[in-house]
């Protein structure tokens, strides 16, 4: 780890080159998420997006399985925010707080799902880019069985992901999926043999870091995700226009032009950390404890 880094102890941290994988690392307990896990990967996600040297983030978990869910070692009470220390603003999902972290991201976010995905480790994969498993990986949206209801915004992310009627049939029965099934119904892009598959994670980041320019990745992964919530294409389309106008006149357009003339790699020089274009963030983050925005959003 470099010395910069904090010292993490539910995670490792490798980086090799601009592809950073971040291993969920509890193996004695097959990965289950600890308040603690989720500080990390937090604070891992702020340093990534931090560092322009990271131009993506693959997720993968220690031994056999990804993340088996939450921790319940807490016993029948596990759920009960009652009896649990409380963190930042009480009453708030700890799942969710990751899930929007993860949707936050500026650098694309790729998921190797090693084995077991259950719970809170197959909400948390909603998120991201691109995943892809393990040909004997599980993934379970259990929560159901477990008498509670889903976390990490699940009820937002997986209906888009997999559509509603997919969504409703996998969280109302709470069944362990095999990973054909999760592939079938596109909540996964691939399997691949175990031995494989985090090789393949990589290939598939370094597609997106070692030939884009990392200001127009940036923006795009934002555009697509927060254009999932507009009410008509016109949003999409005020949006597109102010930023191909920016990025058209900046140098990472000009060299994108001038290598695919040239026929060779291009040397992209905008970085996300300085060059982001005026007008980004065109949102205004809503706060947990904001009004809603409309009739569309029910609070309790």
């Amino acid at each position: 780890m470099n010395p910069e880094l904090p010292t993490f102890e539910t995670l490792l941290w490798e980086r090799s080159g601009p592809v950073l994988t971040l291993t969920l690392n509890r193996p004695q307990a097959l990965n289950a998420m600890t308040a603690q896990m989720r500080r990390e990967l937090c604070l891992a996600l702020d340093l990534a997006d931090a560092d322009d040297a990271v131009r993506a983030i693959v997720f993968t978990g220690s031994g056999r399985a990804f993340c088996a869910g939450f921790d319940l070692s807490a016993g029948a009470g596990a759920f009960d925010a009652a009896q649990r220390p409380a963190e930042n603003e009480p009453g708030r999902d700890g799942g969710g707080m990751l899930a929007l972290r993860l949707f936050a991201s500026t650098k694309p976010l790729i998921a190797a799902v090693n084995g077991a995905a259950v719970g809170i480790g197959a909400s948390m994969l909603l998120p991201m880019d691109i995943r892809i498993a393990s040909e004997d990986a599980r993934i379970g949206f259990v929560f159901a069985r477990r008498g509670i209801v889903p976390d990490a915004c699940a009820s937002w992310f997986l209906p888009r992901v997999v559509g509603i009627s997919r969504a409703l049939e996998w969280s109302l029965g709470g069944r362990l999926l095999p990973a054909r099934e999760a592939l079938d119904g596109g909540l996964m892009r691939e399997l691949c043999q175990p031995g494989q598959l985090l090789a393949r994670a990589r290939e598939l980041a370094h597609e997106m870091a070692d030939h884009t320019a990392p200001v127009s990745v940036a923006l795009t992964r934002q555009m697509m995700w927060r254009m999932l919530g507009a009410g008509h294409p016109m949003a999409a389309h005020r949006l597109e226009s102010a930023f191909i106008a920016e990025r058209g006149s900046s140098p990472d357009s000009r060299e994108g032009v001038a290598s695919f003339l040239e026929k060779r790699p291009p040397e992209f020089t905008g970085r996300v950390s300085r060059d982001m274009p005026p007008g980004y963030p065109w949102w205004q983050e809503p706060a947990y404890r904001d009004p809603p925005a409309d009739d569309r959003e029910v609070r309790p």
